[in-house]
């Protein structure tokens, strides 16, 4: 047997070393998304959401199913988030899937991974998420979104708890916490042909519903301090009542998203004061209906349709036509912008 050279025992106690030192960073880093992700970072007052923790408490230790309902910008992946990091498997993978964004061509190889030569293109092996989720939790965020001949797929995965590679006849057994959320009426979709019966049931198992922020006007208060005291940092902003009032009137179409953007914007505007008051809050927030030029001979589909061709305009303008960063300005989902502009013949 060759005898080890002193280079060679000198590189594998540095090795050795690496290794436990990423090890020490990984438990770190967990140890940090676990406090993160605690009950308490689920902003609004304690009585508001008694019930809402009291399902996450209920759920979080187990296998079920959970399914999160909400409106965009409700905090649907901040719960995942807090269900996940209060179970048994916070030790294990948080994968998240965006159903919005996949596209039938990668549907297959991205969920469930390709073997080297699957296809033109596939040069080596690779691992799909609910691989890379394997002993923890996969995230479906968006499902409504998914196109109904891609379910039965998804589904059959779920039902027999095994995956097939692209271009690998080896079944491969995964286990798995499943996640998802919908911010469109799943029962609605089934009933007009839009969505999997079967799938449905597979995944209404334990729903949670996530009020809108127009529905927690007591909590508009403590989010929007919130936020202002994140984004102001070490300087002290006080703000003002008014402030407060005009919020509280306001509907929050983009929820919870709409007011972390607006905390921010204003903290921005009033850089050179101590104070915010009624002057920082934007046009948008304080007359919505200022600038709609309602025409009383137009019907509300029309009048809608200009409103929100123009949002469209102004959003794509301010962040250099970035759709994405649009999208994130008004508050949707990349996939439902999109979806208006075809709409609209904006693209």
């Amino acid at each position: 047997v060759k005898p080890f050279l002193k280079d060679e025992i000198l590189f594998l106690i540095e090795r050795i070393d690496e290794l436990q030192s990423v090890k020490l960073e990984n438990k770190i880093l967990r140890s940090t998304l676990v406090s993160k992700y605690d009950y308490s970072t689920y902003i609004g007052e304690i009585e508001t959401n008694k019930e809402l923790f009291n399902l996450i408490n209920l759920v979080a230790d187990t296998d079920s199913t959970v399914l999160i309902i909400g409106e965009t910008g409700t905090g649907k992946e901040h719960i995942t988030n807090i269900i996940h990091y209060n179970s048994y498997r916070k030790t294990k993978p948080f994968i998240k899937v965006s159903c919005a964004i996949l596209s039938r061509e990668i549907f297959e190889s991205e969920l469930f991974g390709h073997v080297k030569g699957a296809f033109t293109g596939a040069d080596q092996d690779k691992k799909g998420r609910f691989e890379l989720a394997d002993g923890g939790t996969l995230y479906l965020d968006d499902i409504d979104d998914l196109p109904i001949d891609l379910q039965v797929k998804l589904l059959r995965v779920l039902q027999e708890g095994e995956i097939e590679k692209v271009g690998s006849a080896v079944t491969q057994k995964i286990n798995i916490r499943l996640i998802a959320s919908t911010k469109k009426n799943l029962r609605q979709m089934v009933d007009e042909g839009k969505f999997r019966e079967d799938l449905f049931y597979r995944l209404n198992i334990f729903p949670i519903k996530l009020l809108p922020l127009r529905d927690r006007k007591n909590d508009i208060k403590t989010i929007f301090e919130f936020y202002i005291n994140q984004y102001s940092l070490t300087k002290k902003i006080e703000i003002k009542p008014d402030v407060f009032k005009i919020l509280e009137n306001h509907q929050w179409p983009g929820n919870i998203r709409e007011l972390k953007n607006i905390a921010e914007r204003m903290v921005i505007l009033s850089a050179n004061d101590s104070y915010i008051d009624s002057k920082h809050i934007p046009e948008s927030i304080k007359n919505p209906t200022k600038n709609l030029n309602m025409d009383l001979n137009k019907s509300l589909e029309e009048t809608l349709k200009e409103v929100e061709i123009n949002a469209i305009k102004k959003a794509l303008e301010k962040c250099a036509q970035n759709k994405t960063k649009a999208a994130e300005l008004l508050g949707l989902p990349p996939s439902t912008l999109r979806t208006k502009m075809e709409k609209y013949k904006l693209l």
